[in-house]
């Protein structure tokens, strides 16, 4: 094999990955297209213009140029607070082309997030949109070593400036499949968030096995992800994915609302939209108000927090289109477990993606009897090596080839996972292990509910209740009736001990940057 190259062998029963002894990912993901005469062809619309793969080429060899003549060198790491426009993407590969590894974070952090991450990175280099400059100027001024900046758009000083008159020409830096190549922070939900390293590899193997044999995507698919490219989900959604296949991403930069989703769609007529529960629901009330065209889709993904079988239910009775739910996680880069097209179990994450292995334990690490629940272990070759500067951590979450995903789920007697909550969101109601996503998908099947959350909340007793916290479609409906009938609602589907003891109505309810609910949060109120 000639170096950079990567060879997947598709008639067996899995598909099998090879790599040449020599492989920076960049080549087969940026320059392979050119050979493939792909030049002219669209890889990234947005409303401000189209970018070809030839003209995606010559950016990122002109960005690893300037990345060189700042002085990087081959494993500095570049912190990346970057929104979703195309110097992403240039920044991204052209890092990785010239061995310097990119660390793309939040754009929704403050500075003393941004303070933290230079510091636990040690980056040589940071750069940024000019709209977080408010965040990111403090961030810089108390760090312990001040890294070189670098702003995408402005003065004569800014990457796209700098990029004019940087050569066309760069030869990717060898490397190797196993080598390090980027890293992602995870959202840090349950504390300070933590750098997972990732390699090479990583990348092509969520998109042979994810992207290819689960998903059926091809070179005609034309990719739009609501979830921004810092997500390890939206980073396979709207940049590897596309790449791998020599598909179109659709970009923007804006916040991703029903309005702006249900736009871009009719706009660009994407074949591909990845979601995440919580705008499903507000797509859903959206619908309720006027109809929009999605006829273009063939496939809609979510992922990010379990999706309730209800929202399912409507999206398809809505839009003829059934949405995938899936598991995934920073560690893992992308999705594990997944529902199919032709394979598909609403309030279930689905079955193994090829090329991964599941094991469900308990507390001592011993595989539960089928359909208990325990604790998720994942192996599979696109998990992150380590966590950057945090032995400890590291040691709890990758053991050996398998990675502690910190969710609860079981798997039940069709051979679906089920998700059953983080691991330290399950509640044991009368010595019972019970979860707070089935209380929450019971409420949200009520016509009224929006989104809920169930936490453990101790009663008089000092015994763990469920407590439950809605959002309703329409505040205005809040109201002690309104309770009595939700309990009556969870009582015609659920057993006594799931109930929710307390009800409270909330404007909204806490979350990570990628959607996912932050119950913890929910916990400290009590």
């Amino acid at each position: 094999m000639q170096d950079h190259t990567v060879v997947v062998d598709h008639t067996l029963t899995r598909s099998t990955i090879m790599f040449a002894p020599v492989f920076n990912v960049a080549v087969p993901f940026i320059d392979h297209h050119l050979i493939e005469g792909r030049s002219e062809k669209v890889a990234i619309r947005t409303v401000a213009g189209d970018v070809t793969y030839g003209e995606l080429a010559e950016q990122v060899n002109r960005c690893g140029n300037v990345l060189r003549d700042m002085g990087l060198m081959p494993g500095d790491r570049l912190l990346m607070i970057v929104k979703d426009c195309p110097e992403f993407f240039y920044l991204f590969w052209g890092a990785i082309k010239t061995g310097v590894v990119p660390v793309p974070v939040n754009t929704l952090l403050r500075a003393p997030d941004y303070q933290y991450m230079i510091n636990d990175s040690a980056c040589a280099a940071i750069a940024y949109s000019p709209e977080y400059a408010a965040e990111v100027a403090p961030a810089l001024v108390s760090v312990a070593r001040r890294p070189e900046v670098l702003v995408t758009e402005g003065d004569d000083t800014a990457l796209q400036a700098r990029s004019t008159g940087a050569s066309t020409a760069l030869d990717a830096v060898a490397a190797a499949a196993e080598d390090d190549c980027f890293w992602l922070y995870s959202s840090g939900s349950t504390g300070r968030p933590k750098g997972a390293v990732h390699r090479h590899r990583d990348i092509v193997v969520t998109c042979v096995h994810y992207a290819v044999d689960t998903l059926g995507m091809g070179e005609d698919d034309v990719c739009f992800s609501a979830a921004k490219l810092f997500f390890a989900y939206g980073l396979g959604n709207t940049m590897t994915f596309p790449l791998w296949v020599g598909a179109t991403a659709v970009l923007s930069d804006q916040r991703p609302t029903p309005q702006m989703t249900f736009d871009l769609i009719d706009r660009f007529k994407p074949t591909l939209y990845f979601g995440v529960p919580t705008l499903y629901a507000a797509q859903l009330r959206a619908l309720e108000q006027a109809s929009r065209d999605v006829s273009s889709l063939r496939l809609c993904v979510s992922a990010g927090e379990a999706l309730p079988p209800d929202i399912f239910r409507r999206w398809q009775a809505r839009t003829n289109l059934i949405i995938l739910d899936g598991i995934g996680s920073t560690e893992l880069l992308h999705i594990f477990i997944s529902n199919r097209f032709e394979d598909c179990k609403p309030g279930s994450s689905g079955r193994v993606v090829p090329g991964y292995e599941l094991q469900i334990v308990d507390e001592n690490d011993a595989p539960v009897a089928p359909s208990e629940i325990g604790r998720l272990l994942v192996k599979g070759d696109s998990a992150a090596r380590c966590y950057w500067n945090n032995p400890k951590k590291t040691a709890a979450t990758m053991r050996g080839e398998w990675v502690n995903t910190g969710d609860t789920y079981l798997q039940d007697n069709e051979g679906y996972y089920v998700y059953c909550g983080r691991s330290d969101d399950m509640l044991k109601v009368g010595g019972i292990w019970c979860s707070p996503v089935e209380i929450e998908s019971r409420l949200v099947e009520h016509p009224k509910v929006l989104e809920a959350a169930v936490v453990g909340r101790a009663d008089d007793d000092a015994l763990t209740k469920p407590e439950a916290y809605i959002v309703l479609h329409d505040a205005g409906d809040a109201s002690d009736a309104m309770a009595n009938e939700l309990l009556l609602h969870c009582q015609d589907g659920l057993a006594r001990y799931k109930y929710p003891h307390w009800i409270h109505f909330v404007d909204d309810l806490p979350k990570t940057t990628t959607g996912k609910i932050q119950r913890f949060q929910l916990r400290k109120r009590d």
